[in-house]
């Protein structure tokens, strides 16, 4: 069966993105068509990036990025939940993806985003960096905004169409993610 990643994208104290990324994989959850794991970046305590030798060699020197690659590799395709910092992704998950390459290659990526702006730019950043990674990302995401979907900015209670948009995009992460499985 795919296997799919929800990665948690911050790692920032007092972070949403946590409550978002437990929201996705409840819905997640109810499906039969893949297994659906959380991945918070935040347990691999990932320093800014610190390989020698770039990623794309797959010499990986440390024991934090050996672990983050294997972790990584056991999955299909993916679903990031990103915060907009700045008009961009966190910091944070720009940081994990750059640390591995090969492990992300020929896999299928939706994305749902969060901010002020509903996260629309920090997506269109994600496309631009998953495609470096030869990741296939998917056209549906899941935009929620701070000021309709977070009481007071900060309790998540997100509207109730969001949840046909969000399966909607694991729809289309799952279609990919078989038909990218045969490439690898």
């Amino acid at each position: 069966m795919l296997k799919v990643g929800i990665i948690i994208g911050s790692t920032r104290p007092g972070r949403k993105a946590e409550a978002v990324a437990q929201w996705i994989h409840s819905i997640a959850s109810t499906r039969t068509d893949a297994q659906f794991e959380l991945i918070d970046i935040a347990d691999y305590n990932l320093p800014l990036l610190d390989e020698a030798m770039p990623p794309g060699y797959g010499q990986y020197a440390h024991d934090h990025t050996k672990r983050w690659a294997a972790k990584i590799a056991e999955f299909d395709a993916f679903v990031m939940v990103t915060p907009e910092y700045n008009h961009s992704t966190s910091g944070a998950l720009k940081n994990a993806l750059d640390f591995i390459f090969a492990e992300w290659n020929h896999k299928s990526v939706g994305f749902v985003g969060y901010g002020s702006a509903m996260g629309v730019r920090a997506i269109e950043h994600l496309r631009q960096i998953v495609g470096e990674l030869m990741m296939a990302d998917v056209r549906q995401a899941v935009q929620l905004s701070l000021f309709t979907d977070f009481e007071n900015f900060a309790a998540f209670k997100p509207a109730e169409h969001h949840e046909k948009t969000a399966n909607s995009m694991l729809d289309q992460v799952v279609a990919w993610g078989g038909a990218l499985k045969t490439l690898r």
